[in-house]
């Protein structure tokens, strides 16, 4: 199956990851699994894929896929999906796929403007040290409106074009509602016995001209601020996978990572799994969320980015990806992300706040995580 075929066969409401190593489009449904507790439906995909593969006679794998909401105690539910027909692919080639025209908006605005994020961030550096935390993450979107319905196919093959590494996806969510987005950030991967995790935090944004870009890599590699945001988030990844794992192999200096749009500081974390009835989608539930799109403390730092963000996150700074039958999958981190459905669509974009951040820099960090969207959609970055 050619993969640039299944990436211009998505239409709304379907299941596409396009990644370095494979492209899955799942269409339609066979089984439908909806929760706020997460463990509960972990559980319950395990045993309707183990059910699934004892009463198929195709050889086929069955395979769940779907998405994790960011803080499922709100109220917003884990969503998988059994699809009626499940196609892959290798990876896309950028080359094949041709640009797909989006409407021009009608009304962008932000959420919270400015001024009033920048006084979020400061409130956070402040709280702190009042409530113990190393590090929280906060988040600001923008909403977008058209006459018409958002062409999701369109915005999602120009991301597909646009973002040949990482893991562009599209999930259908309740309400006839779908995220999109590449994330730059494996959260957990599971081929037999082996995972992987490639955590990403600490940001700078890429410039156009070659020095400059080559100069902004070094000032990341350099940040103190970044490689202790970078550090809380190796921290809290490594503790929670070593109680799943033989052993874990963590490099004790984090790589220099680029998209399109933004240099990162990535650690990839490779272990071998203890417990085979352990599944990726397990795994996900486990770590989720991680440092980098919430903070740790993890229970102190989301009650505070529920007190300082004015919307709540739904299934941004989630986890979107697939579990199959034997219990391999992948997870990316939902992030760099848009929640999209009718005539309007929410850009989300973040960061981290650590003691040392400054309100006008975090702004213009979330400024340019808004690229990687806006870029698809033909519009100014420059918000």
């Amino acid at each position: 199956m050619d993969a640039a075929r299944l990436v211009e066969e998505f239409r709304h409401g379907d299941f596409l990851l396009a990644t370095d190593e494979r492209t899955i489009l799942g269409a339609g449904i066979a089984h439908e699994v909806v929760d706020t507790d997460e463990d509960a439906l972990a559980d319950h995909v395990t045993r309707l894929l183990t059910a699934a593969r004892s009463e198929s006679d195709a050889g086929e794998l069955p395979t769940a896929v779907g998405v994790l909401p960011f803080d499922a105690a709100s109220g917003t539910p884990a969503r998988m999906v059994v699809p009626a027909t499940l196609r892959t692919a290798g990876p896309p080639q950028p080359r094949r796929l041709r640009r797909r025209e989006v409407p021009e908006p009608v009304a962008i605005g932000a959420v919270p403007a400015e001024e009033a994020h920048m006084a979020a961030v400061a409130k956070a550096v402040t709280e702190l040290g009042v409530r113990d935390l190393r590090k929280v993450v906060l988040a600001r979107a923008l909403d977008v409106e058209f006459t018409e319905p958002v062409p999701t196919e369109a915005v999602v093959g120009n991301l597909a074009r646009d973002n040949r590494h990482g893991y562009v996806f599209a999930a259908g969510l309740p309400g006839d509602r779908a995220l999109v987005g590449a994330s730059p950030e494996l959260l957990i991967a599971r081929h037999g016995s082996r995972v992987v995790s490639h955590p990403y935090a600490g940001s700078m944004p890429r410039a156009a001209d070659s020095d400059a870009d080559a100069a902004n890599a070094r000032t990341l590699l350099d940040s103190k601020k970044d490689r202790e945001e970078h550090a809380v988030l190796v921290d809290a990844v490594t503790e929670t996978l070593r109680p799943f794992c033989r052993h874990l192999d963590v490099p004790g200096e984090p790589t220099l990572e680029r998209t399109p749009t933004m240099w990162h500081l990535g650690t990839r974390i490779v272990g071998e799994l203890a417990d085979p009835e352990v599944t990726a989608l397990h795994l996900a539930v486990a770590l989720h969320p991680t440092p980098a799109i919430c903070g740790t403390p993890t229970p102190s730092a989301r009650e505070l980015v529920r007190e300082l963000e004015p919307f709540d996150r739904g299934y941004y700074a989630g986890a979107v990806g697939w579990v199959d039958a034997d219990g391999d999958g992948e997870w990316a981190v939902s992030i760099r992300c848009a929640d999209t459905g009718g005539r309007d669509l929410r850009m989300y974009a973040g960061g981290g706040i650590v003691p040392d951040s400054d309100p006008h820099a975090e702004l213009d960090e979330t400024s340019a995580k808004f690229a990687t969207l806006a870029r698809a959609m033909g519009l100014d970055t420059g918000r």
